[in-house]
Order: C-alpha cells, then structure tokens, then sequence
C-alpha cells in the first residue's frame, strides 16, 4: 500500500506543468472541455464556478483557449449514455464528470478521451480505475471516498449535536452495505444503536423510513446516494415532522432543511479537478496521473432546524462549522 505522502508527491510531480503560453502556442488550438452532470442547470453554476476559476489562475480563458461543452441530465440517470454519447461526438479533448454515475456513462462511450473523475464513489471497485496509484487507461481525477473512520465521524457528530439521541437509523442505497457495517462497529462506542433503515430503490423508500419510526429511531443518518438525492425533501420533511436530528453526506441536505451535514469540500474537489484538466489539455497521460482522495472537508449545520429540534449546540461544535444556514 502507498502511504499517503509518498502518493500526493506523486500527484505533485505528475501535475507540474509548464506555463501556459507556451503550451498554448505550440498547438494554437483551442481545446474544447466536456462537462457530464446528472443535476438540474440550475444546480451547478457555484461549484462549475469553482472548476472555471481554477482554470482562470492556470492561465486559460474560455473562449480563447477552450471551448466549453456542458450537458445536463436534470436528475435522469438514464440521459447519461446519451449526453455522453453527444460529448465524444463533438470530439472534446476532455470530459469532466461530475458524479459517479456520469463516470461509468463516459467510460462506456469512449476508451480514448481522457476522463478526469470530480469526485466519484469507489472507482477501483467499480471498474472506473486499475488502482489509485496508476489508474491506467483513459480515466483518472478524485474520489468522494474520505477513506476508513469517516462515517463513524459523522455519527459522533450528530451524538455531539443531539446528545440525547440513543437509536439512529441508517437511511442507505444500493451498494453502500460497507456504510452501514462501520456504523454498526462503531455505534456502542459512542453510546448509540443503530437501526437499518436501507432503500435500495424508490418503491422501498417509505417502508424504511416507517420502520424507522416503529424502531423507536431518535436520530437519522442519510447517506449521500442518489437514491436519497433525488428524495430530498421527502427525508426532510419526514425527519422535521418526526422531530429526527439528522445528518448527512450531502450539504445540499442542509440547506434544504436537514439538520447537519460533514462531506468532502465540493469546491476544493472542482478546483483539483481543473488542475487535472489543465495537466491533460498539455500532453500528460491521464493512466499516469494518481487519482486523488478529498482532503478537505466541510462541516454544515442549520441552526434554525437546531432551534425547531429543540436542540442547544454547544460551543464546541458551533467552533467547527465551517458553513452556517439559518
């Protein structure tokens, strides 16, 4: 196994590159970036600001040095293979895919236009990569994946939150049956039971959360899915209406009403991503680049929730949050 310095000095020297005017000039051609994302238009503009911004300080300008192509699934997964499809059509020299399920749809479409990955689940396991170290092929870019410890760091900071809180369920999809194992080791530790509240499709989705409330569930824990992207406000408005302190991978949660939230900093994420996009667009091998894992995170509690639970955050939290929604 790589230790973790040794990987980012790896990833350092891979990206180093030379100034931009000069690899500009060699080609004098502008370069056409694709944009893959299963949200809605609407979702995007803050973190794709963030992407653009870092191509900004690396020297390139859209419309002189690159083209953007952007396509937007608007929450229907099953556009993607089409969109893609589209994408390499256009001949981009890149495509940036924003989510896993965007990832798997770019790979199906093409084996020779470099992917870069912004923040994809588990790409080994899924097929995305060979390995982090030495992806090889066409694909490479970052991982959502904080590594082993993270969830049971988000259940010690709902308990934090909401010390009363003695029974969470895990609200959870398909495929992340490794969440709700490390929730289950760590739970008698932090004085908490935890209850398997799994949807692995939509038809399931309200049996588990009224199995939730038959268990005598005081707490949520709701991972980062898209099965629960898509219900959002579903899970919201049940877990307000039940008075459930709840917390999440998704800020997006919060700011839609859930209680807190501690995930992978999404903007640092569309910054790294443009870094990767910047090394390719001047000649480098995506199968030579490491992907990279998160290292900043983002710590997110809405306070006028807190008050509507009845709950007094303390000091000690409120110090930590890194983004308050009132």
């Amino acid at each position: 196994m790589i230790d973790r310095r040794t990987f980012m000095g790896a990833v350092a020297a891979a990206l180093a590159v030379a100034p931009l005017d000069a690899a500009v000039a060699q080609s004098g051609k502008v370069r056409r970036i694709g944009w893959l994302d299963p949200n809605p238009k609407s979702a995007g503009p803050p973190l794709r600001g963030a992407f653009l911004q870092r191509l900004g300080e690396l020297g390139w300008v859209e419309g002189q040095h690159f083209a953007f192509e952007v396509r937007w699934a608007d929450n229907k997964l099953e556009r993607l293979p089409d969109l893609a499809a589209e994408l390499v059509a256009l001949k981009v020299d890149v495509i940036v895919t924003n989510s896993t399920p965007a990832a798997l749809a770019a790979k199906d479409a093409t084996v020779t236009i470099p992917i870069v990955m912004s923040g994809s689940s588990r790409p080994v396991e899924r097929g995305l990569v060979k390995s982090l170290a030495h992806p090889g092929g066409n694909i490479t870019g970052l991982t959502n994946n904080p590594g082993g410890g993270f969830h049971q760091k988000m259940l010690q900071l709902l308990k934090e939150a909401a010390p009363r809180t003695t029974r969470v369920a895990v609200l959870w999809g398909a495929g992340e049956e490794s969440v709700l194992g490390e929730l289950q080791a760590a739970a008698p530790a932090l004085g908490v039971a935890v209850f398997d509240a799994g949807a692995r499709e939509s038809s399931q989705l309200p049996l588990a959360l009224d199995a939730a409330i038959n268990a005598a569930s005081d707490g949520m824990f709701v991972t980062a899915s898209p099965l629960n992207d898509r219900h959002q406000s579903r899970i919201i408005d049940f877990t307000l209406k039940h008075r459930l302190p709840s917390v999440s991978g998704d800020t997006d949660f919060v700011v839609a009403g859930g209680l807190m939230s501690y995930w992978t900093d999404w903007a640092e994420v569309r910054r790294q991503t443009a870094t990767y996009v910047d090394s390719i667009l001047r000649g480098a091998n995506p199968g030579d680049l490491p992907v990279q894992q998160p290292t900043k995170f983002e710590l997110a509690l809405n306070f006028s929730t807190a008050k509507l639970l009845g709950l007094s955050i303390p000091a000690s939290l409120r110090s930590r949050v890194d983004r308050v929604i009132s």
